[in-house]
């Protein structure tokens, strides 16, 4: 018969496109060969087809195969293609349903006894599918909860080869077999974490609050046991929850990763990566294919850095190109990939390397050009894009054994950053932003959001002096918005101006 199709689909990054797979048999040497700018692992399919069709009890036909992946320009990597590969081969001998499968997009890795197993990327791809118009996609069993959050889309998922041949026509016998099920992962179990529990620690609670209202970036600076990660760790549940589109996003990344989805959840993600993760363990990358880094598994969520310093100075400042753009761009010989990555970045760092540099009653150890290093490890290009940099003390001895906790819950900051979001959102109704911290700082500084020359005087005469940057100019003004819609005002003035330089840079106006 003449060559039969069905579909599948190649991911890059997180976008999925629609691959027809197309199989044809001719009367040349007998072989099975895929074509169409395969990587190795699926040109390793042909052995695995074979196999998975022979202990299924499908007959491929032994005369010349050849399978090709269309757009042939598309790289393809991985064994996701497995299935629709043995779907095309089979149906070219007229065993299955030829206008069945060519409406089906086929997702899935075959094993050697003819079982599917579970593959990365199922929700992305199954996504795409639904964005292109298809209506039917089959799945392995283990990736069946996730495919299933896409709506207007009928998931089928299959256990093995032979039972997707006899959705679509083939007599065979469909055996019944344990089905192969994803490998657990170990998942960390968040304590519940309340900002109650701060105490004593007033500027950084306020200052937590605004970087969560404004989706600033935050720098603590202090001692050991100041309680930098502790507030850190604290910032997940202040801040509003996902919409659907953003939590689809994220879980997305999450299924990309191999990481298990189950349901939407709607919190923010929380990356910690440990100090020693290399650049491309932090921003993504690999040779072959691409994997998403810690930057993109943040992404709308938070990437906390604790012992900032601790981090190589290539890591670092890896970050401040997806801090500008919220993406990052992965570009290797055979590939290019874009990932998002707007994420929000908070940094803990101790004031030198021994941690008691200025710290009262402490005896610091550390020579002074230690010292110099130790802060020079976050650059001062990174540190620019620092919206807050705040100093914290350790509690006093009287105010950590009082018993009292602090009146501000996390609900109750909950409802104060979604009311200024909310406030935010509004005023920046009709263009592409919607917190402080997106805002272009030509939309800032010229038009009718521009301040009066009175109130921001100070912030002028920083930059003049040279104390900052016109990027750093910038990031003042969105924290003074901020400030002002916490406050419930209609624009910032001098008070909120000076409050924005002090949290910037430490500046007292």
């Amino acid at each position: 018969m003449s060559a039969v199709r069905t579909w599948a689909v190649a991911l890059t990054g997180v976008d999925g496109h629609m691959v027809e797979v197309e199989a044809d048999l001719s009367n040349q040497r007998p072989d099975f060969r895929i074509i169409g700018l395969a990587d190795r692992s699926l040109g390793e399919a042909t052995q695995r087809v074979h196999n998975a069709c022979k202990n299924a009890g499908l007959e491929l036909s032994s005369r010349r195969l050849t399978v090709n992946l269309s757009p042939a320009s598309l790289p393809k990597q991985g064994s996701a293609f497995d299935l629709g590969v043995a779907v095309s081969a089979l149906a070219t001998s007229g065993s299955l349903d030829a206008a069945s499968i060519a409406r089906t997009v086929h997702i899935g890795e075959l094993g050697l006894d003819g079982r599917l197993r579970p593959v990365p990327g199922v929700l992305p791809s199954v996504f795409a599918a639904q964005r292109a118009g298809f209506e039917h996609v089959v799945v392995p069993h283990a990736n069946a909860e996730e495919a299933r959050l896409v709506a207007d889309i009928e998931v089928r998922a299959a256990t093995t080869l032979a039972e997707v041949a006899a959705w679509h026509g083939a007599d065979v016998e469909v055996p019944d077999v344990e089905p192969i099920r994803a490998s657990a992962v170990a998942e960390e179990e968040s304590d519940a974490v309340d900002l109650a529990d701060v105490i004593g620690q007033e500027d950084a609670v306020d200052a937590l609050l605004t970087a969560a209202a404004g989706g600033h970036h935050l720098l603590l600076s202090g001692p050991p046991g100041a309680g930098k990660t502790m507030l850190a760790r604290r910032m997940p549940g202040i801040l509003p929850e996902l919409n659907d589109e953003e939590a689809l996003e994220v879980a997305s990344i999450r299924s990309l990763a191999g990481l298990p989805v189950a349901a939407l959840n709607r919190l923010p993600p929380l990356e910690a990566p440990h100090h020693s993760a290399s650049p491309t363990a932090l921003v993504s990358g690999g040779s072959r294919v691409a994997r998403p880094g810690a930057i993109v598994r943040a992404h709308r969520g938070l990437l906390f850095l604790d012992e900032a310093a601790e981090f190589s100075r290539q890591a670092l400042d890896s970050l401040r190109q997806p801090l500008e753009s919220g993406t990052i761009d992965i570009q290797r010989a055979g590939f290019t990939v874009r990932f998002p990555a707007r994420f929000q970045l908070i940094l803990a760092m101790n004031p030198c390397p021994c941690g008691n540099y200025g710290v009262r009653g402490a005896e610091c150890t550390c020579p002074p050009i230690a010292i110099r290093r130790y802060a020079g490890r976050l650059s001062g290009p990174l540190r620019d894009r620092i919206d807050i940099d705040l100093q914290v003390a350790r509690v006093a001895a009287s105010r950590a054994t009082a018993g009292e906790r602090a009146a501000l819950t996390s609900d109750i900051a909950r409802a104060r950053v979604a009311e200024a979001r909310a406030g935010a959102a509004h005023r920046w109704q009709g263009t592409p932003w919607r917190v402080n911290a997106d805002i272009s700082g030509a939309w800032l500084r010229q038009g009718k959001h521009r301040l009066p020359s009175e109130d921001r005087a100070s912030l002028d005469r920083a930059l003049e002096r040279g104390v900052l940057t016109l990027r750093g100019y910038d990031r003042v003004l969105r924290l003074a918005w901020t400030i002002a819609d916490l406050a419930g005002r209609n624009r910032p003035g001098r008070e909120e101006i000076g409050r924005a330089l002090f949290l910037k840079r430490g500046l007292i106006t």
